[in-house]
């Protein structure tokens, strides 16, 4: 008999999944001949920790937690936007708008099937395959790579949120050396709190092959050098697809025993409350520094919710209740398969011609429905969104950060010697790098004061009417119908839909 603790669930649905095939190996080796075709893959078990054994695995996901990953991954570049918002639109256009050009899907089913996947794998597709020069490759395998670590890391294995390693790594005191800019280190580095380990991540992407992979090892080793006697784990992300072929990810992997990693920087929990694996929102309630890591996180949605044009603005309705949004894999919950959200929509929209226009909110709120803002970003098929609670925190936040920036010399681009543009590319950035780590570390001095003012509005959030907090005389339009044409996913603060007509088209 089944265990009587395992719920008796239909089977997932979701109409934009797809199954990736994964290798865990302990050290970068050769391609393997098509064996992501011919091997026996095992069934993908859940997020939380690292696999007990490597070999072949799979595991079946959404365009969306791809989509997610990928605005939420790499350099934090919120800060040369503090005063034009709308720039966040590009940055999140370069984040997606490559994933949507070269990649498309087609269908295989393995010779040994596992139960609950899609049979269709990602590839790419004929514009990559025919149409583009080396350079844009270059630049897409660089994109699909971080997307995919980012995604293995945090819906797979269950990591916190993920920090460019540019600006100086987990421990205050090595920060000077990570900070080396001669050193080939990792791109990034988080703090698995179930393993309790430091990770260093480096991601390879595009036509992977072995020389490539070795030189990320190398990067890993060079990281690992510095973080020294910590324990920590060293994660290689290759993703690998050429035309033709299917998107495989492989994994090699390396542990560092040693002394436990220090306090997280700056939290003020014990590691019993620690933020939790994946997803800072589901710990926002009890961990202000949670908090402040979920506000940042989301800033770049923030700045474009915030300055996008009162018309293209609208709140979707989503349970009130948090936990109906905490997903046992990956960090979104796909709306369509969510029983609880359709009946409680339906029920809303059902009693709506009765009630008075101006009431209409506070009687969504008293059913136990929040209504989330969401905006399309131009440019794209991606819609973005986030609750009251968390724009409250991300509205103060970003008023923060505005004042170290307007009261630390060097920040502004008004500040910058007139020669700048004369400098070599490689002074220009590492000029750049210097700012963007000057602005972190004010930060990190700010957060004592940060904690009380971001709990304080995003409690605030909670009572707040849209029009208060976007400083508008007029709520945003509350969407009842939906849009049947979206493909919708939410986590307990935040919300994405894409496109269901934009997906990667399946080739046969």
């Amino acid at each position: 008999m089944i265990p009587a603790h395992v719920p008796d669930e239909p089977p997932l649905t979701y109409a934009d999944s797809f199954d990736v095939p994964v290798l865990f190996r302990n050290g970068p080796a050769r391609k393997p001949r098509r064996q992501w075709r011919t091997a026996v893959l095992k069934p993908w078990a859940g997020s939380g920790g690292f696999p007990a054994a490597d070999g072949w695995y799979v595991s079946t996901t959404t365009w969306r937690e791809i989509i997610k990953a990928a605005i939420e991954v790499g350099r934090d570049v919120t800060p040369h936007l503090q005063n034009q918002p709308r720039d966040a639109h590009g940055e999140l256009v370069a984040r997606v708008a490559p994933l949507y050009a070269y990649l498309g899907m087609h269908p295989f089913m393995p010779p040994f099937p596992v139960p609950g996947i899609k049979g269709r794998r990602l590839t790419l597709n004929p514009v990559y395959a025919f149409g583009t020069e080396r350079s844009a490759k270059n630049a897409a395998g660089y994109r699909l790579g971080m997307t995919m670590a980012e995604w293995v890391c945090r819906s797979l294995l269950g990591l916190g949120q993920t920090e460019h390693l540019e600006l100086g790594g987990p421990i205050s005191a090595l920060r000077n050396t990570f900070k080396d800019p001669k050193e080939k280190l990792p791109d990034l580095w988080g703090q698995h709190q179930a393993e309790n380990l430091y990770w260093l991540i480096e991601a390879k992407g595009g036509d992977v092959g072995l020389g490539t992979l070795r030189k990320g090892w190398e990067q890993l080793a060079a990281g690992s050098k510095i973080l020294g006697s910590y324990a920590h784990r060293t994660v290689l992300v290759g993703a690998c697809v050429r035309p033709g072929d299917d998107l495989l990810l492989s994994i090699d992997h390396g542990l560092h025993f040693g002394q436990p990693p220090l306090t997280a920087a700056g939290f003020d929990i014990d590691d019993e409350s620690a933020v939790g694996p994946g997803n800072l929102e589901d710990r926002l309630g009890d961990s202000d520094d949670a908090l402040i890591g979920a506000a940042r996180a989301q800033m770049l949605a923030y700045l474009a919710l915030r300055s996008a044009p009162a018309s293209q603005l609208r709140t979707v309705l989503v349970p009130a209740d948090r936990a109906s949004r905490r997903r046992r894999s990956g960090l979104t919950t796909p709306l369509e398969g969510d029983d609880f959200t359709r009946a409680m929509r339906a029920e809303a929209r059902g009693v709506v011609p009765y009630i008075e226009r101006h009431t209409l909110r506070a009687r969504v709120r008293s059913w136990g429905l929040d209504d989330f803002l969401t905006c399309r970003i131009p440019g794209t098929e991606v819609h973005l969104g986030m609750s009251r609670k968390l724009y409250a925190a991300c509205e103060r936040l970003h008023e923060e950060d505005l004042a170290i920036a307007q009261r630390t010399p060097g920040l502004r681009a008004e500040d910058q010697p007139a020669d700048d543009q004369e400098l070599s590319d490689d002074a220009q950035e590492e000029r750049r790098l210097t700012q963007r780590r000057i602005f972190r570390e004010q930060q990190e001095e700010a957060r004592p004061r940060l904690r009380p003012r971001l709990r304080d509005a995003y409690e605030r959030g909670a009572t707040s009417d849209w029009s208060e907090l976007l400083r508008r005389p007029q709520e945003p339009e509350l969407d009842l119908e939906g849009d049947g044409g979206l493909l919708e996913a939410a986590t307990p603060e935040t919300y994405l839909a894409v496109s269901s007509s934009s997906l990667p088209p399946v080739r046969a």
